[in-house]
Protein backbone atom coordinates (compact mmCIF):
# COMPACT_ATOMS: atom_id res chain seq x y z
CA UNK A 1 0.00 0.00 0.00
CA UNK A 2 1.01 3.41 -1.17
CA UNK A 3 -0.90 6.23 0.35
CA UNK A 4 -0.82 10.60 -0.08
CA UNK A 5 -2.42 12.78 2.55
CA UNK A 6 -5.13 15.38 0.80
CA UNK A 7 -5.65 18.18 2.86
CA UNK A 8 -8.18 20.01 1.00
CA UNK A 9 -9.09 23.29 1.44
CA UNK A 10 -7.31 24.46 5.12
CA UNK A 11 -7.84 27.69 4.39
CA UNK A 12 -8.48 30.93 5.92
CA UNK A 13 -11.90 31.25 4.63
CA UNK A 14 -12.76 28.26 7.50
CA UNK A 15 -10.31 29.78 9.89
CA UNK A 16 -10.73 33.19 10.24
CA UNK A 17 -13.38 34.00 7.56
CA UNK A 18 -16.76 33.69 6.52
CA UNK A 19 -17.25 30.62 6.76
CA UNK A 20 -15.73 29.16 10.56
CA UNK A 21 -15.52 25.30 10.63
CA UNK A 22 -17.52 24.37 14.04
CA UNK A 23 -17.46 20.47 14.21
CA UNK A 24 -15.78 18.65 15.38
CA UNK A 25 -14.13 21.53 17.56
CA UNK A 26 -10.93 19.83 17.44
CA UNK A 27 -10.54 18.80 13.78
CA UNK A 28 -7.50 21.78 12.80
CA UNK A 29 -5.41 20.36 15.42
CA UNK A 30 -6.56 16.87 14.40
CA UNK A 31 -5.47 17.82 10.81
CA UNK A 32 -1.97 19.49 11.99
CA UNK A 33 -1.52 15.99 13.77
CA UNK A 34 -1.96 13.45 10.81
CA UNK A 35 0.42 16.09 8.43
CA UNK A 36 2.95 15.89 11.40
CA UNK A 37 2.42 12.23 11.46
CA UNK A 38 2.38 11.40 7.38
CA UNK A 39 5.70 13.85 6.98
CA UNK A 40 7.12 11.49 9.86
CA UNK A 41 6.35 8.28 8.28
CA UNK A 42 7.18 9.99 4.29
CA UNK A 43 3.81 9.88 3.43
CA UNK A 44 3.61 12.71 0.64
CA UNK A 45 1.06 15.35 1.65
CA UNK A 46 -0.88 16.98 -1.08
CA UNK A 47 -2.20 20.38 -0.18
CA UNK A 48 -5.63 21.42 -2.07
CA UNK A 49 -6.49 25.02 -2.80
CA UNK A 50 -10.06 26.04 -3.28
CA UNK A 51 -10.38 29.23 -5.72
CA UNK A 52 -13.76 30.51 -6.49
CA UNK A 53 -13.53 30.92 -9.90
CA UNK A 54 -15.88 33.90 -10.40
CA UNK A 55 -14.40 37.63 -10.24
CA UNK A 56 -16.46 39.50 -7.65
CA UNK A 57 -16.47 36.02 -5.41
CA UNK A 58 -17.56 36.63 -1.91
CA UNK A 59 -15.33 33.77 -0.46
CA UNK A 60 -12.27 32.37 -1.53
CA UNK A 61 -10.94 35.33 -4.19
CA UNK A 62 -7.66 34.07 -5.03
CA UNK A 63 -4.70 36.45 -3.79
CA UNK A 64 -7.12 37.62 -0.78
CA UNK A 65 -5.88 36.67 2.86
CA UNK A 66 -9.10 34.26 3.14
CA UNK A 67 -7.82 32.07 0.15
CA UNK A 68 -4.84 31.82 1.71
CA UNK A 69 -3.96 28.10 3.48
CA UNK A 70 -3.30 28.42 6.85
CA UNK A 71 0.07 29.55 7.39
CA UNK A 72 0.51 26.84 10.25
CA UNK A 73 0.07 24.05 7.32
CA UNK A 74 1.40 25.58 5.04
CA UNK A 75 4.71 26.00 6.81
CA UNK A 76 4.67 21.97 7.32
CA UNK A 77 6.61 19.78 4.60
CA UNK A 78 4.27 19.06 1.88
CA UNK A 79 4.80 17.44 -1.76
CA UNK A 80 2.58 20.22 -3.96
CA UNK A 81 0.19 22.74 -3.57
CA UNK A 82 -2.86 21.72 -6.35
CA UNK A 83 -5.33 24.53 -7.28
CA UNK A 84 -8.88 23.21 -7.55
CA UNK A 85 -12.33 25.72 -9.02
CA UNK A 86 -15.31 23.00 -7.98
CA UNK A 87 -15.73 20.59 -4.90
CA UNK A 88 -14.10 17.73 -6.87
CA UNK A 89 -10.04 17.58 -6.03
CA UNK A 90 -9.47 15.78 -9.57
CA UNK A 91 -11.86 17.84 -11.51
CA UNK A 92 -9.69 19.71 -14.01
CA UNK A 93 -6.57 19.82 -11.81
CA UNK A 94 -3.21 17.70 -12.34
CA UNK A 95 -4.10 15.47 -8.59
CA UNK A 96 -4.30 12.34 -10.87
CA UNK A 97 -1.03 12.31 -12.39
CA UNK A 98 0.74 13.50 -9.38
CA UNK A 99 -1.05 10.48 -7.63
CA UNK A 100 0.28 8.59 -10.62
CA UNK A 101 3.77 9.74 -10.53
CA UNK A 102 4.05 9.13 -6.72
CA UNK A 103 2.90 5.58 -7.51
CA UNK A 104 0.01 5.72 -5.01
CA UNK A 105 -2.68 3.46 -4.05
CA UNK A 106 -4.77 4.82 -1.15
CA UNK A 107 -5.26 8.26 -0.37
CA UNK A 108 -6.39 9.91 2.98
CA UNK A 109 -8.94 12.49 3.21
CA UNK A 110 -8.77 15.73 5.51
CA UNK A 111 -9.67 19.07 5.19
CA UNK A 112 -12.87 21.05 5.09
CA UNK A 113 -15.60 20.71 4.30
CA UNK A 114 -16.83 16.98 5.35
CA UNK A 115 -19.94 17.18 2.88
CA UNK A 116 -18.38 19.31 -0.06
CA UNK A 117 -15.08 19.26 -1.01
CA UNK A 118 -13.73 16.04 1.17
CA UNK A 119 -17.08 14.05 0.37
CA UNK A 120 -16.83 14.45 -3.75
CA UNK A 121 -12.77 13.81 -3.41
CA UNK A 122 -13.52 10.83 -1.72
CA UNK A 123 -16.32 9.45 -3.91
CA UNK A 124 -13.98 10.53 -6.67
CA UNK A 125 -11.25 8.47 -6.29
CA UNK A 126 -13.27 5.72 -5.45
CA UNK A 127 -14.74 5.71 -8.78
CA UNK A 128 -11.00 6.05 -10.05
CA UNK A 129 -9.96 2.76 -8.63
CA UNK A 130 -7.77 4.01 -5.17
CA UNK A 131 -8.67 2.92 -1.63
CA UNK A 132 -9.86 5.87 0.50
CA UNK A 133 -9.36 6.37 3.96
CA UNK A 134 -11.60 9.24 6.01
CA UNK A 135 -10.47 11.17 8.51
CA UNK A 136 -13.13 11.50 10.95
CA UNK A 137 -11.87 14.02 13.40
CA UNK A 138 -9.24 15.44 10.84
CA UNK A 139 -12.36 16.57 8.66
CA UNK A 140 -15.37 19.44 9.50
CA UNK A 141 -17.98 21.64 8.66
CA UNK A 142 -20.15 24.04 9.80
CA UNK A 143 -23.76 24.41 10.16
CA UNK A 144 -25.86 24.29 6.85
CA UNK A 145 -28.83 26.33 6.07
CA UNK A 146 -30.37 26.27 2.24
CA UNK A 147 -33.83 26.14 0.70
CA UNK A 148 -33.93 22.32 1.53
CA UNK A 149 -33.47 23.02 5.03
CA UNK A 150 -31.49 23.49 8.42
CA UNK A 151 -28.85 20.59 9.45
CA UNK A 152 -26.73 20.95 12.42
CA UNK A 153 -22.93 20.45 12.00
CA UNK A 154 -22.66 17.67 14.49
CA UNK A 155 -25.54 16.04 12.27
CA UNK A 156 -24.31 16.77 8.68
CA UNK A 157 -20.66 15.75 9.54
CA UNK A 158 -22.16 12.44 10.74
CA UNK A 159 -24.40 12.06 8.08
CA UNK A 160 -21.54 11.63 5.52
CA UNK A 161 -19.35 9.96 7.61
CA UNK A 162 -22.16 6.97 7.70
CA UNK A 163 -22.40 7.54 3.58
CA UNK A 164 -18.65 7.30 3.27
CA UNK A 165 -18.75 4.05 5.54
CA UNK A 166 -21.39 2.61 4.04
CA UNK A 167 -19.45 2.01 0.14
CA UNK A 168 -16.44 4.73 -0.71
CA UNK A 169 -13.86 5.11 2.13
CA UNK A 170 -12.80 3.45 5.17
CA UNK A 171 -13.79 6.05 7.81
CA UNK A 172 -11.34 6.46 10.82
CA UNK A 173 -9.73 8.53 13.79
CA UNK A 174 -7.20 10.42 12.83
CA UNK A 175 -5.34 7.76 15.94
CA UNK A 176 -6.98 4.58 14.26
CA UNK A 177 -4.86 6.47 11.08
CA UNK A 178 -1.79 6.90 12.75
CA UNK A 179 -2.07 3.57 14.97
CA UNK A 180 -2.41 1.79 11.28
CA UNK A 181 0.30 3.19 9.68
Amino acid sequence: MKRALLVIDVQNEYISGKLPISYPSNSFSNILKVVNTANEKNIPVILIQHTSPAENAMTFKKGSNEWDIHPELLSKKHAQVVEKKLPGSFTNTNLESVLKDLKIDTVAIAGFMTQMCCDTTARQAMHMGYSVEFLSDATGTLQLSNSAGTISAEDLHKAILITQAARFSKVLSSDEWIKNL
